[in-house]
Parts: structure tokens; C-alpha cells; sequence
């Protein structure tokens, strides 16, 4: 099995720890995984923001460089969504049926890290421990276009000494939803707001998800509330062994 890591722009620019963390738990499981380095952007951010021809371009070359490997994996609901929707869909709207043809062999391949774990490699308990209160936030990505479903829970639940803890109205959107955010960021940071609240109640200590990105939004929201609630990938928390903090 090859496996390779497809890494991500905002974790390879901010979050290098999440990476490190899918590599570690995986080859504590017995996996070797494969980074290519010339990999970049997915091309989500382009084909999101109506540059469509440069995000196909982008889209091409990355399904080039993993093109070699029998599973594609990546700590990114929202990425993996990209490519299982949006990569076809463009190629249709802009009469690009050889990509088309394509994105739609290639799309199967690629994994979130949750599902990767659960559905292909069949395990929930891969060895981690994490004497924490946590929440789970579900994305809007992981919700509706990958449906990663109640697989992060399954995995956190098997962590030892982690107390896995409700939040209110879990499924609704934090607000961040990429350049939402940007052009739209009094709504942003209410919902955001919103979000915070839900999971401070909780009387949680730390909050998973399975995007950096919309942990980049809560987490901010959370530091200049100066609450004391950490913001981790689910990736980072199975990565734990031990009494780690």
C-alpha cells in the first residue's frame, strides 16, 4: 500500500503539526507514508473565487504528482471535498471532458485522514491517549460533502483518558467558510461567536475538528476571549501517547 500525503496550503504554512501528527499516527500503525514535496495548493481557493481555469490548472498538476499513489490522504474534509466535487464539476462548466474523465478516476483515491482510518486501514483505537475534556467540531465540509459522519468520534472515543463532551447546535457553521470570512466578516465572527459560546458551555478544554482552518477562526476567537480553550486537529490528538500535555 502507498500511501501519500497530500498536506495542504494552510498546514503547510501554519500548521506543519498536523502533518507530522497523520505521519506518526500512521506509521505507529505499521504504514510507510510518502510526502512529495513538489506538491502545492489543490486549487480549492481559486476554483472557489470564480478563477476557475487556474484552479483546473492547479487541480492538474496535483492529481500529476499523486497520480503513482494507491491512496491519497489529507487532514482536510474541506481539500478532500474539492477534490471528490469541485474538480469535476469545473471540468463539466468549462467543457473540459478529458479532465472530467480524469478528476472522476482519481477522486476515489483520495481520503480525509478520519475515513482513511476507519474505512480502509479498519481501526479505531491506534494507540493514543489524551487525559483532556474535549469537544468535536463538525465542519461544514466533513458534514456535507465528505460526510465523515460519526467516524472522528468513533476515533476519539477509543483515545484513552480523553472525556469526549457534547456541544450545542454542533452542525451548525462556525463562520468561516474560507473567503467568507474575508468578505463577509461581521456575519463571520457572530457566527463565530456563536460557535465559541456553544463550546465553552460544553466545559470542554480543548476543541477538535477536522479543518485547521475553521480551528484557525474559533481559536482566534477563543485567544482574544483569553478563555484558556485550545484548538487541536484531530490528527494531533491521536498522535498522543503517554500522559503527553
Amino acid at each position: 500500500m502507498k500511501i501519500g500525503l497530500m498536506i495542504t496550503c494552510i498546514n503547510d504554512a501554519l500548521y506543519p503539526k498536523t502533518a507530522i501528527a497523520v505521519v506518526k499516527v500512521l506509521e505507529r500503525l505499521g504504514h510507510s507514508v510518502y510526502f512529495p514535496e513538489e506538491q502545492s495548493c489543490c486549487g480549492q481557493m481559486h476554483l472557489n473565487s470564480g478563477y476557475r481555469q487556474e484552479g483546473i490548472e492547479l487541480a492538474k498538476r496535483s492529481i500529476e504528482i499523486f497520480s503513482d499513489f494507491d491512496y491519497v490522504v489529507s487532514p482536510s474534509a474541506s481539500c478532500v471535498g474539492t477534490v471528490r466535487e469541485v474538480y469535476h464539476n469545473a471540468a463539466k462548466a468549462t467543457h473540459d471532458e478529458q479532465f472530467e474523465e480524469i478528476a472522476l478516476q482519481y477522486s476515489p483515491k483520495v481520503y480525509e485522514f478520519s475515513e482513511f482510518l476507519t474505512d480502509i486501514l479498519e481501526v479505531e483505537d491506534v494507540g493514543a491517549s489524551f487525559p483532556h475534556k474535549v469537544a468535536y467540531h463538525p465542519t461544514c465540509h466533513s458534514l456535507r460533502v465528505t460526510k465523515a459522519g460519526d467516524r472522528p468520534t468513533r476515533l476519539l472515543r477509543a483515545v484513552r483518558n480523553l472525556q469526549l463532551l457534547e456541544i450545542e447546535k454542533q452542525d451548525s457553521c462556525c463562520g468561516f467558510g474560507g473567503v467568507f470570512a474575508l468578505k463577509n466578516s461581521d456575519t463571520s465572527i457572530a457566527m463565530g461567536s456563536d460557535k465559541f459560546t456553544s463550546v465553552k458551555r460544553s466545559g470542554a478544554e480543548v476543541l477538535c475538528s477536522l479543518d485547521n482552518s475553521c480551528l484557525t477562526h474559533i481559536g482566534g476567537i477563543s485567544e482574544k476571549m483569553k478563555s484558556g480553550i485550545r484548538v487541536m486537529h484531530l490528527a494531533e490528538i491521536l498522535a498522543h501517547t503517554g500522559d503527553q500535555k
